[in-house]
């Protein structure tokens, strides 16, 4: 039986509990997990690949199935470099949703033979976003309670 190999995108900007709830309750779902961080020449991150990098593999240092990669360009041409037959996705809102099944239709229609999985956000975590995060950085507010225990200690603030 052929791997059942998942790439789960974005920028990781950086990682939250939210991303990390979805990672955490898919684990079981795949045979190994790819978290591709995407490079987008039009957004600028507040933090490093490198650092982004760094983090995830931190947490998840001891778990096997999960493999940590920087991409450019198109998510599908990502997954076939892989051999990846699953993109993960996950979903806070309705709105979430909207953008992201345009998302996977054009994927369908680019690579019919990778499917788009949505897991929706454990409510504890749905109003999460890295977004989010970073303005609560830039003001030197806490966000011990937005990300991994792991990566605390990389940021000023007080748990």
């Amino acid at each position: 039986m052929a791997q059942r190999i998942c790439l789960f995108p974005g920028t990781f900007d950086p990682i939250t509990k939210g991303h990390t709830d979805i990672i955490d309750r898919a684990l079981g779902l795949f045979d190994a997990l790819i978290i591709g961080i995407g490079i987008n020449s039009s957004k600028q991150p507040m933090f490093s690949l490198e650092q982004r990098i760094a983090w995830i593999e931190s947490i998840y240092k001891n778990e096997p199935k999960i493999k940590v990669i920087a991409y450019e360009g198109l998510t599908i041409d990502c997954c076939k470099k892989y051999n990846a037959q699953f993109i993960l996705r996950g979903i806070r809102y309705i709105n979430d949703f909207e953008y992201e099944k345009a998302i996977a239709d054009m994927n369908r229609m680019l690579a019919p033979e990778v499917e788009t999985v949505f897991l929706t956000c454990t409510p504890l975590y749905s109003t999460i976003s890295s977004t989010l995060v970073r303005d609560v950085i830039r003001n030197n507010g806490n966000v011990h309670q937005f990300i991994p225990d792991a990566i605390v200690k990389d940021f000023n603030t007080n748990p």
